[in-house]
């Protein structure tokens, strides 16, 4: 590959990851602060909970509409309209005198920030194919991964700095520079001539024809399941790390520095190994690291008392595993659907993040008393993923 031709795809690599770190420094920034709001704002810590929930729901039913629009419109529109949208949110947050005005504000964040991750995807399978294609995919993992491990550090210095309002301004020139930097540099993926008329009713066809197949099904709830065993533990953060491992605000990073660490190394070997192992084998491989990762977790949690040493190494292990598998699965969905790659990443997206949502705002809370109860739930999740993921794999067989 030519040298400049490399710096072309290194750029957008870097930009598309950049894009998707508007979602998990949404999530991840305010953790730290989330105590400290609810006793500003007058909110409970379950209240306080559903400034996490809202933006879940908000950003999950918005990418059933980044992809499609993207369909009709073109990458590059949804991008700048959606960056300039989430930075105006975020100055309503930093704004807010109640938790109502934040919940709205953080709804119009949801809205805005999940459209980055999903048209990237989109940008991707537009440019690249086969093994190029899965190797920009962990290309960009790689490099967004990076973010979770960053924002609640970024997010305690600067709530211990200058109070948590400075969180959401920080968000606000995050999204205005990324706005500057697409305009500039984001290239347009998807040609005119290409690109299907917008319409309700062929909107509501596509999403029937990306729904109803059910091998799309299994796969995008396998997906789904196998994250939330590690989404788990971002709702359950505060008290995993200040309660359980007895660590400060500012020390978030204890956790999610390995959990990163891990999803950077599953993303780097999918690239590497790309071409020289099947999609399948590769996401075999990840599930058997996951489950490693969640009988190890159940054990260190039943035998040792909680702390940085026993409690966190499980969850880098289940984090290589699902990031190894993931690109490989997002790869073989989107091309199930070849003209409809927006609506299908969509679609993925929405599963995803609805049930991500539910974590958020119903297990997380029932389950995050105890590390014995979280590693237990971890490993309910990881089952019925890979219970999926062997159901779509006995359907395929039969159909072939």
């Amino acid at each position: 590959m030519p040298e400049s031709s490399r710096q072309r795809h290194a750029v957008l690599a870097l930009l598309l990851a950049a894009l998707a770190t508007l979602g998990p420094f949404s999530i991840d920034t305010f953790l730290p602060a989330m105590a400290d709001i609810g006793v500003a704002l007058s909110a409970s810590p379950m209240q306080m909970q559903q400034a996490l929930s809202v933006y879940l729901f908000c950003y999950a039913l918005m990418m059933l509409w980044h992809g499609a629009i993207s369909d009709s419109v073109g990458r590059r529109p949804v991008i700048l309209v959606s960056c300039l949208c989430f930075a105006i949110a975020s100055v309503g947050c930093a704004m807010a005198s109640d938790l109502s005005t934040l919940l709205l504000f953080r709804g119009m964040q949801g809205l805005c920030g999940g459209a980055g991750l999903v048209v990237g995807r989109a940008i991707i399978r537009d440019r690249f194919h086969g093994h190029d294609a899965q190797r920009m995919m962990s290309q960009v993992t790689m490099l967004f991964s990076v973010s979770p491990a960053i924002a609640p550090v970024v997010g305690g210095l600067l709530f211990g700095s200058f109070g948590w309002r400075s969180i959401f301004v920080f968000m606000a020139l995050l999204g205005l520079l990324l706005f500057v930097a697409c305009w500039r540099s984001l290239p347009e993926t998807l040609a005119r001539e290409v690109r299907p008329p917008f319409a309700w009713r062929q909107l509501a066809r596509n999403y029937l024809e990306v729904g109803r197949k059910r091998e799309f099904q299994l796969l995008a709830l396998a997906v789904s399941f196998n994250f939330a065993g590690f989404f788990l533990y971002i709702p359950s953060a505060p008290v995993f790390v200040m309660q359980h491992l007895g660590l400060g605000h500012d020390q978030f990073i204890w956790m999610f520095g390995p959990a990163v660490g891990g999803i950077m190394l599953g993303a780097f070997l999918s690239g590497r190994l790309a071409g020289r192992r099947n999609a399948r084998q590769l996401v075999s491989l990840g599930y058997g690291l996951m489950f490693g990762a969640a009988a190890l977790n159940v054990l260190s949690a039943w035998l040792l008392p909680p702390s940085v040493w026993s409690s966190v190494p499980p969850l880098a292990l289940y984090s290589t595993g699902m990031s190894l598998s993931a690109p490989s699965i997002t790869i073989v969905l989107m091309d199930q659907f070849p003209h409809l790659r927006g609506t299908v990443s969509s679609m993925q997206g929405f599963t995803q993040t609805m049930f991500s949502s539910l974590i958020a705002g119903v297990i997380a809370p029932l389950v995050w008393t105890s590390t014995l109860s979280l590693a237990l739930t971890m490993s309910g999740l990881l089952l019925v993923g890979f219970l999926l993921r062997s159901a779509y794999r006995r359907r395929v067989s039969r159909a072939a």
